[in-house]
């Protein structure tokens, strides 16, 4: 195949995924503007948003700059790529002397240390402008200066090792997909046991929930689901943000459930087992190991892919290069990028079911108003606004849109009601 035409094909697949996500955000916005002022009533009396335009406003600035971010970002990888800086840079790592594999982990170093620096002043913006008007940030200079510092290195850590596996799988080892495929399993399995013990500490403070009220409404509802753990800590999220959340996270021993101090401040104690329950039920249900299973299946597909675009010589030919495997790695995964984003529908239906489920069990251990109060005060505390256009919430949502989920618990708790309303009036039903 022609250089040229590769070189086309890269830049219509790059600028045209682009354009569709950014066509999802416009009609996402129009969308919403629009059901919220038909809603404007609801959204006010059942969220409590006292004020819907407010929300508004901080999705549409939201949005616009991770538009904005998002096409500069392809502006400055296209111009790298095509404009001879890509080959430039080859052409250094390949002027050090040294093997091709260590031409390879210098080449990762320096791209996730590029990287890094080209985020910093958009994550400056969004911390202390986006953030900031809106009333939601709390954090410091120095406190986010440490925590890019701190990221930065636990990036290096993670993905220079990661690397030099693979770029060694692929120069030694005739199946290297399959190779790549394992060691990508293996560290999705390995981080998700790792990340709650060694990395989540590094940013923030985990404290075990062990006495008082909150201790006494945890139990409760362990003890209604029919088990016992001490994995349920307060993370301290108010000492960056004002936005709260919840969530489940790793298998094992490294497992626990993890309730931001925003969120346990927040709501009423129904409310906080109702968000506990729902958790809980990732853990009852095995969802950590499904979405284990799920990410298998992507990074087959992947790697599937990988495997041809790195063979294929008329790729280095487009960006002016020796067929080197990790410039072919790294336009490779440029060119898978758009293929994730575009089939992300798939993964959002399995975790939407997953999601599902876990409300279901919720409302069975705590009831349906609980949790109809629990999704309310967390769409109030983050300013979402809830009524997502089809098509962008087939391609981002991985939970159904607030409105779905509260109507679905209070349904679910009404045919519970009738449930037991009607076994008690079943003859023998009182003895």
């Amino acid at each position: 195949m022609d250089s040229t035409v590769v070189a086309a094909g890269i830049v219509v697949l790059l600028v045209g995924t682009e354009a569709f996500f950014t066509v999802l955000d416009v009609l996402n916005l129009r969308h919403q503007e629009a059901t919220v002022a038909e809603e404007r009533a609801w959204v006010v009396s059942e969220l409590g948003i006292d004020d819907p335009e407010e929300a508004l406003a901080y999705d549409r600035v939201k949005t616009g700059v991770g538009a904005l971010r998002s096409w500069m970002g392809l502006v400055a990888v296209l111009g790298v790529l095509f404009s001879g800086l890509f080959a430039d840079a080859v052409a250094l790592v390949d002027g050090l002397g040294v093997s091709t594999l260590v031409e390879g982990i210098v080449f990762v170093a320096g791209g996730v240390l590029a990287l890094q620096v080209w985020s910093a002043p958009f994550d400056l913006v969004e911390t202390f402008v986006v953030e900031e008007v809106f009333g939601f940030n709390n954090q410091t200079l120095r406190l986010w200066l440490r925590d890019t510092v701190v990221g930065t290195v636990v990036s290096l850590l993670l993905t220079v090792p990661l690397a030099a596996v693979l770029l060694w799988a692929v120069e030694s080892i005739g199946l290297w997909p399959v190779a790549g495929w394992l060691l990508a399993v293996g560290f999705v399995v390995g981080f998700t046991v790792v990340k709650p013990r060694l990395i989540d500490p590094l940013f923030n403070e985990f404290t075990p929930i062990e006495g008082g009220d909150l201790r006494a409404a945890v139990d409760d509802v362990f003890e209604r689901a029919g088990y016992r753990t001490d994995e349920v800590y307060e993370m301290d999220a108010s000492r960056r943000s004002s936005h709260s959340n919840a969530y489940f996270t790793g298998f094992g021993p490294a497992k626990r459930v993890v309730l931001f101090d925003t969120l346990v401040e927040g709501m009423e104690p129904e409310e906080v087992q109702s968000v506990l329950a729902h958790e809980l039920a990732h853990w009852r249900e095995g969802h950590i190991w499904k979405f284990v299973g799920l990410a298998a299946v992507q990074f087959a597909v992947i790697f599937a892919l990988l495997g041809v675009i790195v063979e294929a010589p008329a790729l280095y030919a487009a960006v002016g290069t020796p067929q080197t495997p990790y410039v072919g790695l790294a336009v490779g995964l440029l060119v898978v990028g758009p293929v994730t984003r575009l089939t992300s529908p798939l993964q959002n239906y399995f975790s939407l079911a997953y999601e599902r489920e876990a409300d279901a069990y919720a409302v069975e251990i705590v009831g349906g108003e609980a949790m109809a109060g629990a999704l309310a005060q967390l769409t109030a505390d983050n300013l979402s606004t809830p009524f997502p256009h089809p098509w962008y919430e087939t391609f981002h949502y991985d939970h159904p849109p607030v409105p779905e989920r509260i109507r679905r618990v209070r349904e679910l708790d009404a045919e519970a009601d009738a449930e037991r309303a009607a076994d008690e009036r079943r003859p023998g039903a009182a003895d």
